[in-house]
């Protein structure tokens, strides 16, 4: 740190004189340049500098150290702002901005649409809660309305308990994050596949091609519900699959259709450096197709077992049920090297609940009335790929691992 430095810093930190130069009217190319140019003239610091472009209509703020000749700036950026239609206003005051309080977090509200009364009623709750709003952004526009804030003065879990029955009451989505470099931290994703990675009900399929699709489907509804247990339930129904010949495989395959959203979200995953997984209450029949065309890092899933080209009704080995998910999650954090807080679990049904409180953050995507209460966040889009957004990853950087993605692939074609 040089003197002028040290000084400039010593003086803020005593309450130096500051200006607050705000600059707001129609955007052109240049204009930040053009203003900083004019503060130039006058030899002072940047202390704070913000910008933001909504329709074509900017907002440009920057705190400075205030000049000797503060009279004379004014006046400048007064004389540079009506030359370019815009209006300026110059603030007198003191010192930088007032220090961010203990306990920061990032809340990330979704919707579709996004009402200004779902808004209001949530900022009141933060600041009900004790919590300042300090900066907001946009993180998309489509296929949802995705914005986020981030608050300072409040516990992240006590925010969370007050924002989340406001968002059910707003019918809106919100995710309360705590700040800080872990969030910035590569993580490891792991995914529920029926009624999440994927919209079937695997084992559906698989009792369409054996004529007991409603038996087996009204059995599948309990247990996602909680009211069966789902070891005991997933047992009867592959006992109805018993004798269906195992060549069905492939055409249960050709049926999965993948979730909206999900392509894209596990190629800008993948794309940043996370690992991304799956573990299901399904059958590696079509889970490890799944990790294979989709390039995941881990799979796990039951397997049905085939004797003589057929299936028999049974299972093999242990069940992968609802506390087995949690410990599968365990498991893959502990191969990718990545602490249980860094890791991020999806899921809808009643045998996610341990995998999502196991998980630093559970996401409840378009899950039963009972996972969403349970778990840390909920999204009720049919959009996978809006937990992107959950996890501070805009709409443009997500298009953009896309692009890239897609560039590869047909790089690769040529070849």
């Amino acid at each position: 740190m040089n003197a002028k430095t040290a000084a400039t810093a010593a003086s803020l930190a005593s309450d130096a004189p500051t200006l607050l130069v705000k600059v707001f009217g129609k955007d052109r190319p240049g204009l930040t340049t053009e203003l900083f140019t004019a503060l130039a003239e006058f030899g002072v610091d940047v202390v704070d500098f913000e910008q933001v472009v909504i329709r074509g209509r900017i907002v440009l703020c920057a705190l400075v150290t205030a000049p000797p000749r503060d009279g004379e700036l004014r006046a400048n950026v007064h004389q540079w702002a009506e030359s370019r239609h815009l209006q300026a206003e110059v603030i007198s005051g003191l010192g930088d901005n007032r220090p961010r309080g203990e306990g920061r977090s990032h809340v990330t509200i979704l919707g579709n649409p996004l009402p200004a009364s779902a808004l209001a009623a949530l900022t009141a709750r933060i600041t009900e809660s004790g919590g300042n709003i300090d900066r907001v952004f946009r993180l998309a526009k489509y296929p949802v309305t995705a914005v986020e804030l981030a608050v300072s003065g409040v516990a992240t879990e006590e925010l969370r308990a007050a924002l989340a029955p406001e968002a059910a009451a707003q019918q809106v989505d919100v995710a309360v994050v705590a700040s800080g470099l872990q969030r910035k931290a590569k993580r490891l994703v792991v995914m529920d596949v029926d009624s999440t990675l994927i919209q079937d009900e695997v084992i559906e399929l698989f009792a369409a091609h054996a004529g007991c699709e409603e038996k087996v489907a009204e059995v599948t509804a309990a247990a996602m519900r909680g009211e069966l247990d789902f070891a005991e339930s997933l047992r009867a129904r592959v006992a109805l699959l018993e004798g269906l010949d195992a060549s069905v495989v492939d055409k249960v395959r050709s049926e999965v259709r993948l979730t909206p959203g999900a392509r894209t979200l596990i190629r800008t995953l993948k794309r940043l450096g996370y690992q991304v997984a799956i573990v299901s209450g399904g059958f590696t029949q079509v889970t490890d197709d799944l990790a294979e065309r989709l390039g995941l890092d881990f799979a796990a899933a039951n397997t049905l077992e085939v004797a003589d080209g057929r299936f028999t009704g049974r299972v093999v080995g242990d069940i992968v049920d609802r506390a087995g998910k949690a410990t599968m999650l365990r498991r893959f954090a502990a191969e990718a090297g990545v602490p249980l807080e860094q890791t991020v679990a999806i899921g809808d049904g009643a045998n996610d609940l341990d995998m999502l409180n196991t998980a630093g953050l559970g996401v409840a995507f378009n899950a039963k009335p009972v996972v969403r209460e349970a778990a840390h966040t909920a999204v009720n889009v049919p959009f996978l790929d809006t937990v992107l957004y959950l996890l501070g990853i805009s709409r443009e950087e997500a298009e953009e691992a896309e692009a890239e993605a897609e560039r590869e692939e047909q790089a690769e074609r040529r070849q």
